[in-house]
């Protein structure tokens, strides 16, 4: 795209300046994703003298699943939910909501734990930051192109312009249909990492009647998650749209609860 609208505007520092954007944006993100999330989340750090049963359970996972012990986050709402995040196993995080203690047995919380746990392992925060990046700086360059062609910014020469107009099309097509396509894929992306999660997960507990036992339970919890955003939706264990009925296929971030419980209910450990 980057390309594209530089031949439109007749000048290379476009495709240059999008690509060092997209670069530090990248790095940003990557480096600050938890400290990002956290804040929104007003997530606060609790330890072993906090809560030693949720402790012991996250740090048993984290033994059996190889990786090392995350920083354990607590988030004051009253909807069940969680979420993993950070740029590496080195510096993840887990955070869960009150809701989720109060409403979940131990072997339910055992395994959505797991399920945040195998985010970390399979990198799954590493490759969600890249997506969203790309996703927001498409859409950003988009939006960039769109307004100068609104305002009469096309830049370069006569002859240029002239010749230029199969990159005119080219460029206004891409525009729009762009943002779509990418939005897309990183929803399917998210959906098969869910469902890899909750995979990796019940292998990690050994018992995936837990994981679906949670599922079920907050599939019927109808409390608003009021730290949730569009950008951190993907983030969550379960959808927090829940009144937007998330299962609406391509537009999902999650895929529907019912599927993940008939998988979970399908494996055999």
């Amino acid at each position: 795209m980057g390309w594209v609208f530089s031949q439109i505007y007749g000048s290379p520092v476009i495709l240059v300046f999008f690509v060092l954007f997209s670069v530090l944006m990248s790095f940003i993100s990557y480096w600050y994703s938890d400290k990002i999330v956290l804040r929104i989340s007003r997530a606060k750090e609790i330890h072993k003298k906090d809560n030693p049963e949720l402790y012991n359970i996250l740090e048993n996972l984290s033994i059996t699943a190889g990786l090392p012990m995350p920083k354990l986050y607590l988030i004051d709402e009253a909807a069940a939910n969680a979420f993993a995040t950070g740029r590496n196993p080195e510096h993840a995080v887990v955070a869960v909501t009150r809701g989720l203690l109060e409403r979940l047995d131990r072997s339910e919380i055992e395994g959505v734990l797991a399920h945040e746990l195998s985010h970390v392992g399979n990198r799954d925060m590493l490759l969600s930051t890249v997506v969203v990046v790309l996703v927001g700086f498409v859409a950003l360059l988009s939006d960039f192109f769109l307004r100068s062609l609104f305002w009469g910014g096309i830049g370069g020469n006569r002859n240029s312009r002239q010749g230029g107009g199969y990159f005119m099309i080219i460029g206004i097509a891409l525009a729009i249909l762009a943002p779509i396509a990418t939005m897309l894929i990183q929803l399917a992306i998210s959906r098969k990492r869910e469902y890899l999660a909750d995979a990796s997960g019940a292998l990690l507990t050994r018992y995936p009647e837990g994981l679906a036992g949670a599922l079920q339970k907050i599939s019927k919890d109808n409390t608003p998650l009021k730290v949730a955003n569009r950008a951190t939706n993907h983030l969550w264990f379960a959808s927090p749209r829940k009144t937007i009925r998330q299962a609406a296929g391509l537009f999902a971030t999650h895929p529907p609860i019912e599927e993940r419980i008939a998988r979970l209910k399908q494996m055999s450990i």
